[in-house]
């Protein structure tokens, strides 16, 4: 109860709260009026802030006239005026700490509140939420008072569990798509704590809004601030939980057909990054081997998507497509060879590979650049993909190497390591992850050609390993070895060192166990193996990786 002698002359005068909610707890149709009466005073008494002092009791009120909803509209509008008057105040810096469990309380009755059927009272409610977070001062400056901070009442709401309420409020919202987008804005601005996203893991937040991304909304806000809420609960609660709550057959179905719809009608440059996004969240998913990719056809679409560029298609969906080299749809061609790495991994995805001649549009990369061919991708562009495509190879080509030697593989790969030894000119841009240590050089393509081989070499396949035998392949990577050891290259010493060990290993793995080959190692191979045998045991402390070059030796040596 506030009393005249607590505050200054003219300022929240006597008003017996307690009253009030006795008046409220009683029955009868005959006290209707008078009820309301006292909560039109109330609202006008805290028009310009509640104190959180009078919170609980406040709240209490508001609960009072909730609950009496159902059998006396009238009451919606006091439950209405009271929500809309919600800036808090605190008189001392103590308050805060003081009424901290009221305040908690206090916000987590604004969840509960949401399950009344009224959609006012429903965007009132939310609307009150998101202003915790972009906060306006008091239309009236009340002396000797001060407004709560938006952290206070941010850090109320997750002691509240306010997060999980409006998550289950959410299933009361099927068909009405204004509150829906209310509380999903509510959602986006809470999901961006780590407390309020392990609350709404656990009330199954993300499969509850996975499953309604495809909905009607000419808006376009449902799709944004859904896939930012699923992107926030992934980075900020538990990466596993999220994955296996988005790993059924309804969301991946959801998801498909919204990736598929921003893929083939998606124009515009906010279509092209929620696409984007969509793929990413669908990139995590699939590291779940569980997660029906196959079974709902989004594996077979996504294969379609990253190779129909390379590889003529008569499938409808992509009649007509073409990628832009704008930054989306460059981002959007890495992702998707991203994607067929990880999918490669589940055995049952190799038909959908074979079928949908992966590793016929991965080689149209690994060629050298020609130079009069209108190509789509700037030259820097071309550059990473083409990286990119060979380390995809790396992963998809070993389980494909019936598909690997019948487009030519190998030769492929030792005609595209010729024209990176030749001395003909070429401009790298050495961008990116793949291009580290390529500027100016051809380094990151033979680097990551002789990793392909390596990778092809490892297999212990007969048939693959005689091909590059009979095509040339000791001799040609011997004298990659020794070219590169008569220009020693101090600057790019780390991956010159990685592409020494990789032709090593590469040698070791087709001589192993050939007397014939071992003779066509012969001499130039052994003057290799002595002259890394010399190397200063300084650098092997290095860190840049003479060790890994040494094992290499050691390995052919053995």
């Amino acid at each position: 109860m506030v009393t005249d002698d607590e505050e200054a002359p003219g300022v929240f005068k006597a008003l017996d709260l307690n009253h009030i909610i006795k008046l409220l707890e009683k029955t009868g149709k005959d006290l209707e009026e008078k009820q309301l009466k006292s909560v039109k005073k109330l609202v006008q008494y805290y028009q310009n802030g509640l104190p959180l002092r009078d919170l609980a009791q406040i709240f209490k009120i508001l609960n009072l006239c909730a609950g009496k909803i159902k059998n006396r509209p009238h009451f919606l509008e006091s439950a209405y005026d009271i929500i809309k008057f919600l800036p808090f105040l605190k008189k001392k810096v103590s308050d805060e700490i003081t009424y901290a469990e009221d305040t908690a309380n206090s916000i987590a009755l604004l969840g509960d509140l949401m399950k009344i059927p009224s959609s006012e009272l429903r965007i009132q409610i939310c609307k009150c939420i998101v202003d915790f977070y972009h906060a306006e001062p008091p239309k009236k400056h009340i002396p000797g008072y001060q407004q709560a901070s938006s952290s206070y009442k941010i850090q109320m709401a997750e002691v509240g569990g306010l997060a999980k309420t409006m998550v289950q409020s959410m299933t009361l919202l099927e068909n009405q798509l204004v509150e829906k987008l209310w509380v999903l804005k509510v959602l986006q601005h809470l999901s961006t704590s780590e407390v309020n996203c392990t609350l709404m893991m656990k009330a199954q937040a993300a499969s509850g809004i996975c499953v309604h991304l495809n909905d009607p909304d000419p808006s376009g806000q449902l799709l944004f601030r859904s896939s930012e809420i699923l992107w926030n609960l992934l980075e900020k609660s538990s990466k596993e939980e999220i994955v296996q709550q988005l790993s059924n057959l309804e969301c991946l179905l959801t998801l498909k057909e919204v990736f598929k719809n921003l893929f083939v009608r998606g124009f515009s440059h906010y279509d092209h990054q929620l696409r984007n996004d969509i793929l990413v969240i669908t990139t995590v998913i699939a590291q779940n081997h569980s997660a029906p990719m196959i079974e709902c056809g989004f594996t077979k679409d996504l294969i379609l998507f990253a190779t129909f560029s390379e590889v003529k298609s008569l499938n409808p969906l992509v009649k007509g497509l073409k990628l832009s080299n704008s930054h989306e749809d460059f981002e959007l061609k890495k992702l998707l060879f991203n994607i067929i790495v990880i999918l490669c991994k589940d055995l049952p995805t190799i038909q959908l590979l074979i079928e949908g001649k992966v590793v016929l549009a991965l080689f149209t990369y690994v060629k050298k650049p020609e130079r009069h061919k209108i190509m789509e991708w700037s030259p820097a562009q071309h550059e990473e993909l083409q990286l990119h495509a060979i380390a995809t190879l790396s992963s998809v080509a070993p389980l494909l190497t019936g598909e690997y030697m019948s487009h030519e593989g190998n030769a492929r790969v030792l005609a595209f390591l010729e024209w990176c030894e030749s001395e003909e000119p070429f401009l790298s841009h050495g961008n990116s992850f793949h291009g580290t240590g390529g500027r100016g050089n051809k380094f990151a393509q033979m680097r990551y050609s002789l990793r392909l081989l390596r990778a092809m070499v490892f297999l212990e396949d007969e048939t693959v390993n005689t091909d590059l035998c009979e095509k040339g392949a000791i001799q040609q990577i011997i004298g990659i070895f020794k070219n590169i050891m008569s220009r020693p290259n101090e600057k790019e010493e780390a991956i010159v060192l990685e592409i020494q060990s990789d032709i090593l290993l590469i040698l070791s793995g087709l001589c192993e166990h050939h007397i014939q080959r071992k003779e066509i190692f012969g001499t130039e191979g052994i003057d290799i193996i002595l002259h890394v045998m010399k190397t200063d045991p300084k650098k092997l402390q290095s860190g840049l990786g003479y060790n890994v070059l040494l094992f290499s030796t050691l390995d052919s040596i053995w």
